[in-house]
């Protein structure tokens, strides 16, 4: 969106900088306008057109979602839907304070249009800005965190119950939206992630500065994290997520001890990343980044691709030509990533965790309208399609004045989404909304003289359903498995284990956590 505007912005300035006119010429200028007016209107056409035949030529070879021609109806569906998302949300991703030095990026040739991700093309460093850098190079940033973290023990890295200290960063721009419903909208977005840090101890950043312009846009989140890193040493893991993602599981927890080896988990697919080195392998619009040297290598390795200008637009060349059914546009961090994970796969790729087994990411068309299902069939805790743990609006963007969806169904959408996701919450009060569309609320537990109980009762529930980790030191107890009645088992597996709640209702079988399950050992303990 932003690329159009720029283009239409430097028509108009090419227009009124000519010569002043006589009364017998006044009518030229506004002929000129009027043609080039009608000329872009035929190149957007044009280029809507070549796009849409480069998205059918890599939808109909029928295994972009898998290795063979036999791929389900559901992965195909799946690829198509990451397609128009990715889309989506590049067209929309521009940054607005950007339009006056913005060149216009989307080309028509023909030739980086149709990469197949065969590696020929030129290698991405004749592209990149060798010169910039997100600041000074520092090569010993885990021995300067361990010594900080010896000499600081009022400030660990592991927060009670030995989980990782965790920091959620997102925000938006400083300015205000162009519309009051979009503050609106930005307001409950920051409330449902405040809510879900609450819940689980995980401390928040709501960033509104530039803080480098020459990374404006979609690659805006790298100084931001890199910055952060470097100011908080206490923090294990930085979690990145857009402002327009709402956590819609409230009970569902990252399962931190699966990364133990690795430094990245990001949401994507790695048969499409690595064998069919597809440019809508991942998603970065929410992702987790290890506070370590290897982080800041990589974001080191990532950012030169990115400053605006002439080196973004020479680096999006280059990932056209190398990623498959990547149409020409400028730069962007996504295709980047997989650009670096490919063409250094040695260096990076045992480090990155590619997780897909639930919905670190997840594409709100498939998923608003399927709620009530949800509520009816499932419960918090899955964090998959059954029961989505993040629930992203990419191509609304209800902050700005343009969008690639209808506005009014991407508010409703959204409300439909923070309702479902602040039912969760309220739940705790004993309130919920009256429906999904309405803001209104009802009460749906009596108010009693024992509330204690109740509220004990309420938190056994969330613990049950949203496999909440606790620790336990006693290694003489019985192994493996205690029953406490017919309906919830504690996992523990080991000396300093997490012990993990859950109901017995074969749902954990199937759930992220499917390879600990196992019923072959268990004990009766008094409780």
């Amino acid at each position: 969106m932003g690329q159009e505007g720029a283009a239409s912005k430097a028509a108009a300035r090419s227009g009124g900088g000519s010569l002043p006119a006589t009364s017998r010429s006044g009518r030229l200028p506004r002929g000129r306008k009027i043609q080039k007016a009608f000329n872009n209107l035929k190149i957007t056409v044009l280029c809507g057109f070549v796009t849409i035949l480069v998205l059918r030529g890599t939808i109909g070879i029928g295994s972009l979602a898998g290795a063979g021609g036999d791929a389900s109806e559901a992965a195909d569906q799946r690829v198509i839907e990451d397609i128009d998302r990715i889309l989506r949300e590049i067209r929309s991703d521009a940054d607005p304070d950007d339009d006056d030095q913005r060149q216009q990026s989307l080309s028509l040739n023909s030739t980086t249009a149709t990469g197949d991700g065969a590696g020929n093309a030129t290698d991405i460093t004749s592209a990149v800005d060798a010169n910039y850098t997100l600041g000074p190079k520092i090569s010993d940033w885990d021995s300067q965190r361990r010594r900080w973290l010896s000499e600081n023990p009022g400030f660990p890295n592991l927060v009670e119950g030995g989980n990782p200290r965790i920091l959620l960063v997102t925000g938006s721009p400083p300015n205000p939206c162009d519309n009051a419903t979009g503050d609106h909208y930005l307001l409950k977005a920051i409330k449902n992630k405040i809510d879900y840090c609450r819940l689980h101890g995980i401390e928040i950043v709501y960033n509104m500065a530039h803080l480098d312009r020459e990374l404006a846009g979609y690659w805006a989140k790298l100084p931001l994290i890199r910055r952060l890193m470097l100011s908080h040493p206490e923090v294990e893991w930085i979690w990145w997520m857009d402002s327009d993602a709402l956590f819609t599981d409230m009970a569902f927890e990252i399962p931190l001890p699966r990364y133990d080896a690795h430094n990245l988990v990001v949401h994507g697919y790695p048969d499409l990343i690595f064998d069919q080195h597809s440019w809508i392998g991942l998603n970065t619009g929410s992702f987790l980044l290890r506070n370590c040297q290897w982080s800041l290598d990589l974001l080191d390795a990532w950012a030169p691709m990115g400053p605006k200008g002439p080196v973004r637009d020479e680096a999006g060349k280059i990932l056209t030509a190398n990623l498959k059914g990547r149409p020409a546009f400028e730069a962007d961090d996504q295709s980047a990533l997989i650009y670096l994970l490919l063409s250094q796969q040695d260096k990076w790729g045992n480090k990155v965790f590619i997780e897909n087994s639930y919905y670190l990411h997840g594409y709100w068309a498939g998923l608003v309208d399927r709620y009530e299902e949800m509520m009816e069939k499932y419960h918090p805790g899955l964090g998959d399609e059954r029961w989505p743990f993040v629930t992203h609006f990419v191509g609304c963007k209800p902050c700005g004045s343009y969008g690639d969806y209808p506005v009014e169904r991407c508010l409703s959408s959204m409300e439909r989404a923070f309702n479902f996701a602040d039912n969760q919450v309220l739940r705790i009060y004993g309130f919920a909304h009256r429906d999904l569309a309405s803001s209104n609320i009802k009460r749906i537990q009596r108010q009693t003289t024992r509330p204690l109980e109740v509220k004990e009762q309420l938190n056994l529930g969330a613990r049950i359903s949203m496999g909440s980790t606790i620790w336990f030191f006693d290694p003489d107890l019985c192994w493996r498995w205690w029953w406490i009645d017919s309906r919830i088992m504690i996992n523990s597996n080991s000396w300093k284990t997490p012990i993990r709640f859950f109901k017995y209702d074969n749902m954990y079988n199937y759930g992220i956590y499917k390879d600990e399950f196992s019923v072959s050992y268990y004990c009766f303990i008094p409780f």
